[in-house]
């Protein structure tokens, strides 16, 4: 059974990670990782809720030595905490707010003053084959679905990401505007820190204040990991930039006409990834250079039908792709949209099947449906749409059962109550009888 080293550094004393009161070193948070392993309940699974950027690395860590699985589901809702407590029941919670576990075990991170660094002489080694981490998509039946991720591919995951980005040959400081929970947060800020060269700030800054404020935190040279939505309003903001290296962007479609803005604005190249859960990271290309993506390092597209199958690098066995591809050759393809049941809004990611599922669940529901406008500018927030047949019930009762349910992010904007929803003879409902339907309601001012 082949070790993989925790990290990736050379030194104990290399700076790991940047937190308000100044830089961790590796030791540092090595000792950190002991102190908190210890106080670690017994169980195989970890549900890491901390939304301090460090300490989902210190949880991730402390687990992952232990022997805990580190579960990342998409969604944070009750539905979801109760669906994970049923199907891994031993698992604990590991917080730093105030998030409402329900009844699940839960753990709020500790102080940790017992931790140590002097006596921290070396990186643990983890078995190259030991599960990980678990990050869920969103299942047509409602239930998450799990994509279980092995140590040494995250390795290689990160080391890929790291030398697509250059960052192994020249350290840069990480400020991300996403996650660490989530697929691209997960792998462009944590798998990169840990064995990509990549120092991170500990926040996950959200308004363009905060965003400004992050990247003053930390020294030269700095890479931005974000989305076009974050992007875009910074750039909006009109506040004066910190000098950024290199953007990062991923989670929806970016524009050429954002991408050469924020690259004139930065001074800085602009490079996508485009992947997902069940993959990982496969691919990047700088926007502003053409539409072509290059895949990552020993990663394989190829076709079955009208399917493109992922494997090889660091993705786990074959893995169909919910987006419509067309190759060029051995490295490279363009991208030409998603298949119709995909929904991707500000980095987070479900399906149209999940949704309907989710809304048609609800007692009182006789029949529902959500729709996906076009997006009525390059860069905006695409709000999604529910029709619904609900005669009994009202839209703050609806939109509070769905709220159980579902992201806030998800949440239909408009809700329209109907009579019955324009199904045809196979019961099936055509884009164009949902188009017209928001069309028409939209048209007499229905919200």
């Amino acid at each position: 059974m082949n070790g993989v080293p925790l990290l990736g550094h050379a030194s104990l004393d290399d700076i790991f990670a940047w937190r308000p009161e100044g830089p961790v070193r590796v030791r540092d948070f090595l000792a950190d990782v002991q102190a908190l392993a210890a106080r670690l309940p017994a169980g195989g699974h970890l549900l890491n809720l901390c939304q301090d950027r460090y300490r989902f690395v210190v949880g991730f860590a402390a687990g992952l030595t232990g022997g805990k699985i580190s579960l990342q589901p998409a969604s944070q809702s009750p539905e979801t905490l109760r669906q994970i407590q049923s199907d891994c029941p031993d698992v604990v919670c590991l917080r730093d707010g105030d998030f409402d576990c329900l009844d699940l075990p839960c753990l709020d991170f500790p102080a940790l003053t017992e931790a140590d660094p002097a006596a921290v002489d070396a990186i643990p080694e983890i078995p190259a084959d030991r599960v990980a981490a678990c990050l869920f998509t969103s299942g047509s039946t409602g239930r998450p679905m799990p994509h279980f991720k092995h140590w040494g591919k995250l390795v290689k995951n990160g080391r890929a990401g790291a030398n697509r980005l250059g960052l192994i040959a020249r350290r840069h400081h990480v400020v991300g505007t996403v996650p660490a929970q989530h697929s691209y947060g997960f792998e462009s800020t944590v798998l990169i820190a840990l064995h990509g060269n990549a120092p991170f700030w500990s926040g996950k800054p959200f308004y363009p204040q905060d965003i400004v404020a992050a990247l003053a935190a930390v020294p030269e040279p700095r890479l931005l990991v974000t989305t076009p939505f974050h992007l875009s309003a910074l750039l909006a903001s009109g506040l004066e930039l910190p000098a950024i290296a290199v953007l990062l962007s991923a989670t929806a479609p970016l524009s050429l006409q954002l991408a050469a803005e924020a690259e004139s604005r930065c001074d800085a190249p602009l490079l996508e990834i485009y992947g997902s859960t069940e993959s990982g990271q496969t691919a990047s290309r700088r926007t502003t250079e053409g539409p072509t993506w290059w895949l990552l390092d020993d990663v394989c597209f190829e076709q079955e039908d009208d399917l493109t199958i992922a494997s090889g690098g660091h993705v786990e066995g074959r893995v169909p792709l919910s987006d419509i591809i067309e190759l060029i050759d051995a490295q490279h393809f363009l991208l030409h949209g998603r298949h119709a049941d995909v929904v991707n809004i500000a980095g987070k990611r479900t399906s149209l099947a999940y949704l309907n599922h989710q809304i048609t669940a609800i007692p009182g529901v006789a029949d529902g449906a959500f729709f996906l406008p076009d997006e009525e500018g390059l860069d905006g927030i695409t709000r999604l749409c529910a029709f619904v047949v609900a005669p009994g019930l009202s839209q703050r009762q609806l939109l509070d059962a769905l709220r159980q349910r579902v992201e806030p992010i998800f949440l239909p904007r408009p809700l329209v109550f109907v009579d019955a929803l324009p199904r045809n003879s196979t019961g099936k409902l055509p884009r164009g009888e949902l188009q017209a339907l928001y069309a028409q309601k939209l048209a007499h001012g229905q919200r």
